[in-house]
């Protein structure tokens, strides 16, 4: 269906009319996950995700740094890096959006691809969402508890300790390390569950023919989907699956897109105990987890769903706006170098200039870095990009023809790159 469409735009085929209710036809015809009411272990995970009382001093929860009201992101927009349970201190990196991340394949390298893909934390060191809901607990710096049993402890104790028995058997404390799997194993079921995967945006409604995007956000579409323009969609998948699925804007693969060290970030000042390394501290990302240095620096790809809720941006923090995501993706090896590596996103963009990438041998210079995007393509593209965000209400319009002629023609953009990017050898990324 798709292709026909993108004959009509490059002049062949029938009218634009037929074929584009053809095209309208097809896409509400998508089908996106119906909201269910939570399981009983999915009721439970959510009662645990935001239990403070099971971290060391009650200070902290998952949903702390995770909150619904920030798209499972961290509601203090202050810092570059989120606080733990002791306010003094702080981890090495952003907080991402725990949302749809259910749908992340378990870590994996692909030897058809030359890729690594999936897995949990930005550099994949958790192959699966029980194996990453097991980590913040027993981080110094987050949740700050001194082992397992601290845990299972704190949970017998405290007011989910009956449905947790409920749900697991009246036996399941006997054994403390069943007991810690089962709890992270129901904070996993919970961020499985359509609460993390609701699929309401603006943009998800136009797919289905329930919302019409602006002319600026179909400008915005047809860049980000444009292989001669900002190619986002080639990391940044944007088209319904073949089976109808609605599209979760990342493809779980790992990049370096040569992010700045963030200078400002507070992990560089804390004590000994916490960061060895000082201000000298440098995030290996990928890289230091499967110990490849071709691959320091690359972090998995993020889902762009949510994105305009989900600032600072980046591994680090380092940005503070999609405005400044944007312009470092089409202008960071064009700008000069910035004489002060310590200045921030906003300092650069006033000096015009970036700073050096932390990691400047392994950066991805072939898709980024210096791509012909106008002033107006750069903001057509931050505008798509807030049509992402879930919790849009529909009205009853139905779209005018027009309108879906012209956002059905930005999915041509993609045309034959659907379910291609240029792969890299890992060696060189």
């Amino acid at each position: 269906m798709l292709y026909a469409v993108v004959d009509i735009a490059r002049g062949q085929g029938q009218t634009m009319w037929h074929w584009t209710w053809v095209g309208v036809a097809a896409i509400i015809a998508l089908a996106s996950p119906a909201k269910a009411a939570l399981t009983a272990q999915q009721a439970l995970g959510k009662s645990l995700f935001f239990d403070a009382t099971l971290s060391h001093s009650g200070n902290q929860s998952c949903g702390s740094c995770h909150s619904p009201a920030s798209a499972f992101t961290d509601p203090d927009k202050t810092h570059a890096t989120s606080k733990g349970d002791n306010p003094t201190l702080f981890g090495n990196r952003n907080a991402p959006s725990a949302m749809y991340m259910a749908y992340s394949p378990d870590f994996h390298f692909d030897p058809v691809e030359g890729l690594y893909v999936g897995g949990q934390f930005g550099d994949g060191r958790a192959a699966t969402l029980e194996a990453q809901a097991k980590g913040p607990f027993l981080n110094p710096v987050e949740m700050g508890n001194a082992s397992r049993a601290d845990v299972v402890a704190r949970l017998q104790s405290g007011a989910n300790a009956a449905a947790f028995m409920t749900v697991y058997g009246t036996n399941v404390f006997d054994d403390v390390d069943v007991a810690y799997n089962n709890l992270a194993g129901a904070i996993a079921e919970y961020e499985r569950s359509s609460e993390l995967s609701p699929f309401t945006s603006k943009y998800d409604y136009s797919l289905k023919g329930q919302a019409r995007l602006s002319w600026q956000e179909m400008r915005g579409l047809a860049a980000f989907n444009d292989p001669m323009k900002g190619n986002c969609a080639a990391c940044h998948i944007s088209t319904p699956g073949d089976d109808g699925s609605l599209p979760l804007f990342t493809d779980f693969t790992y990049d370096n897109i040569g992010s700045p060290k963030n200078w400002h970030s507070d992990f560089l000042s804390l004590d000994f105990q916490y960061n060895p390394d000082g201000a000298a501290f440098l995030d290996y990302g990928l890289g230091g987890v499967v110990g490849d240095d071709s691959l320091y620096g690359a972090f998995k790809v993020t889902t762009l769903r949510n994105i305009a809720l989900t600032a600072p941006y980046g591994h680090n923090g380092w940005f503070t706006s999609l405005d400044q995501v944007v312009d470092f993706y089409a202008t960071r090896d064009s700008k000069p170098v910035c004489v002060d590596p310590t200045v921030t996103a906003t300092e650069a963009v006033t000096l015009g200039c970036w700073p050096a990438a932390e990691f400047d041998a392994t950066k991805n210079a072939d898709e980024l870095g210096n791509l012909p995007l106008s002033k107006r393509d750069k903001a057509d593209i931050v505008a798509f990009l807030n049509t992402l965000s879930d919790g849009y209400v529909p009205s009853s319009n139905v779209p005018e023809p027009a309108s879906w002629a012209m956002m059905i023609a930005g999915f041509g953009m993609v045309g034959g790159v659907v379910g291609w990017r240029r792969r890299r050898n890992p060696q060189a990324i």
